[in-house]
């Protein structure tokens, strides 16, 4: 059995990703395809994340070595990606964003469509924080070049106030629970599997994504990967599997949310409440003009906020070569 570790799918970067549990090997199926065996498919995923449950949705058994490293945020795993450390991983539209200008190796081959209202501001419990506009003069937690940076900046703009309104503070999400349960924070913008940390510690969810965010969540993979036939092989097959695993879930949300529980030692009942608070359930879909225009919407928002050096053209992102499997899922 084969393992990643962290540092070697971050080799070559100066920022550390930040685990939030442990790494290894989800799936080294029986060898049903003799190419594909040579194969070693570098998956990024995220605690408690669908793909980690190809085992219990009956979708383990790859005919290549599949290596999963956990990562807390999607700016990482474009990170890894570019640094030549890692095949594919998912992300939201945010990070690949912040590369664009560099002619990355992120290569955009899929949406998944799903929840916006597990991105959220918190606030603590007892917080006179009541309206988005009393975030004003505020400290606020948000993590950089991620969905939370680009909901912070659309919040402020409904209230007619910018990041000079308020005192930002960028962290990852590991170390803005750290700080919001300090006390150090007067809201965070945060997602993921940390607000039910949270909201389970008290925290009081004070808006989210609904409305400002489009549910679209990209998955990527390196360009170099893409170029190499058997690895697009295995990467067609991995977001197969990944769409069975999504209708697996679908199938009986309250086993998910057990299983997910055992994982994540969250209580079952807190991702039960999540399953019935989400906006939309979760599609994997093939790359669409749709798709693209929205993450161009989201840099030209960022551009005109000076969030980054110059406005960036994200079409050369994107690779539709997949689009007849995704189409058929």
């Amino acid at each position: 059995m084969t393992l990643i570790s962290r540092r070697a799918a971050l080799r070559g970067l100066a920022v550390g990703a930040l685990s939030l549990g442990p790494l290894g090997l989800v799936g080294c199926g029986r060898k049903k395809d003799a190419e594909l065996a040579s194969v070693t498919l570098r998956a990024a995923t995220y605690r408690g994340n669908p793909d980690s449950f190809f085992e219990q949705a009956g979708v383990a058994d790859t005919p290549y070595t599949l290596e999963t490293a956990q990562f807390a945020g999607g700016n990482l795993i474009a990170e890894a990606i570019n640094a030549h450390s890692l095949d594919v991983g998912g992300m939201s539209e945010i990070p690949p964003i912040f590369i664009a200008a560099a002619n990355p190796l992120v290569r955009i081959v899929a949406v998944l469509q799903g929840d916006v209202n597990n991105q959220v501001v918190l606030v603590p419990a007892d917080s006179p924080v009541r309206t988005t506009a009393d975030l004003k003069g505020r400290r606020v937690g948000y993590v950089r070049a991620t969905t939370s940076q680009y909901m912070l900046l659309k919040i402020l703009k409904e209230q007619g106030l910018t990041f000079a309104d308020i005192t930002p503070v960028a962290l990852s999400p590991q170390d803005g629970l750290a700080a919001f349960q300090q006390g150090s924070l007067d809201a965070w913008v945060i997602y993921g599997v940390v607000v039910q940390l949270a909201r389970q510690a008290g925290a009081r969810v004070l808006t989210t994504g609904l409305n400002r965010l489009s549910g679209n969540y990209l998955v990527a993979a390196s360009k170099d990967a893409l170029a190499d036939p058997l690895k697009k092989r295995a990467i067609a097959d991995y977001l197969q599997r990944y769409a069975k695993t999504l209708a697996w879930i679908e199938a009986d949300y309250t086993r998910w949310a057990h299983i997910r529980a055992q994982l994540t030692s969250i209580p079952e009942a807190a991702y039960i409440q999540e399953y019935h608070e989400r906006s939309a359930g979760y599609r994997l879909l093939p790359v669409s003009d749709a798709a693209i225009a929205s993450q161009q919407d989201v840099a030209d928002t960022f551009a005109a906020a000076a969030v980054i050096p110059a406005p960036v053209d994200v079409r050369p992102l994107w690779d539709d070569s997949l689009h007849d499997v995704l189409a058929k899922l």
